[in-house]
């Protein structure tokens, strides 16, 4: 292999390293303005229709302060009343200020609805976790692993880590004791719910927040496309520790979920 070649596969060595090295955003950072990275198709189209609205956003603003400037310039006693002719009794520019309008309210409803629709889509999930919200931490449940004895299920409570617990590296307020395994590439079922007020399962990374209600079953659909740790936090305002009982989510292969499950299962 000559000089060129060689310097090739280097570059291309020192970018797979950095790529591979590159860390996410899935958590809230200090001062931070933009959305978190997106771990599941449903949040890299939220993030999507959220740039696609900000370009009609930018049109419209842009549209309207010309329009002022126009109306500013041309309509006060300082200049010929004439033009006043071009804006007033005109039927062109009231036909075209009421279709201009719903035109652009067709261009963007069709993404919207397009997005709203595949929030709710299940596709034969393969695995189904049941969240349950308590004043004021999680519990989860994993009913699809029933075990054959006594017809009992994986299931633990989450608690948040207090400051005095932590290890160094972790997120205060957002660390928990037990955390949430779910393997990657996997079609996964939320099942929601609260045992006594309302609380929220939210998690940026997923574009997930669904309403825990007492006595009421909510869904939600999960696919996650990387491993990771994901955070969250219940964003429903349920007393007193509302800010005290976060989310955190591991996405990993699927044999290391496998081998967690079978060790779970194994205790119980």
């Amino acid at each position: 292999m000559n000089d060129i070649g060689l310097k090739s596969l280097n570059i291309l060595k020192i970018i797979n390293a950095f790529l591979s090295s590159s860390t996410h955003c899935d958590a809230a950072e200090s001062w931070q303005l933009g959305l978190q990275d997106p771990a599941s198709p449903i949040f890299e189209g939220m993030i999507f229709f959220h740039n696609y609205l900000v370009f009609f956003l930018i049109l419209i603003a842009s549209l309207v302060f010309w329009l002022l400037y126009i109306t500013i310039s041309s309509f006060n006693s300082y200049v010929n009343l004439k033009k006043s002719e071009i804006f007033t009794h005109s039927s062109v520019l009231e036909i075209a200020w009421t279709l201009l309008p719903s035109v652009v309210l067709l261009i963007i409803a069709a993404p919207s609805f397009s997005l709203l629709y595949s929030l709710d889509e299940s596709i034969n999930p393969i695995i189904t976790i049941k969240v349950v919200g308590h004043q004021w931490y999680w519990s989860y449940e994993y009913s699809d692993y029933a075990t054959l004895d006594n017809g009992g299920s994986l299931n633990f409570d989450s608690y948040m880590v207090s400051t005095n617990d932590l290890v160094k590296g972790s997120f205060r307020l957002l660390e928990v004791d037990n955390r949430i395994l779910v393997p990657i590439n996997t079609h996964i079922r939320i099942l929601v719910t609260a045992a006594d007020v309302l609380h929220s399962w939210a998690i940026p990374s997923f574009g997930i927040k669904v309403d825990a209600c007492p006595g009421r079953l909510s869904q939600a659909s999960l696919f996650l496309k990387r491993e990771g740790v994901f955070y969250g936090q219940c964003s429903e305002i349920c007393g007193v520790n509302h800010g005290f009982m976060p989310i955190v989510v591991k996405g990993v292969s699927t044999d290391d979920y496998t081998s967690w499950l079978t060790k779970k299962l194994a205790s119980i």
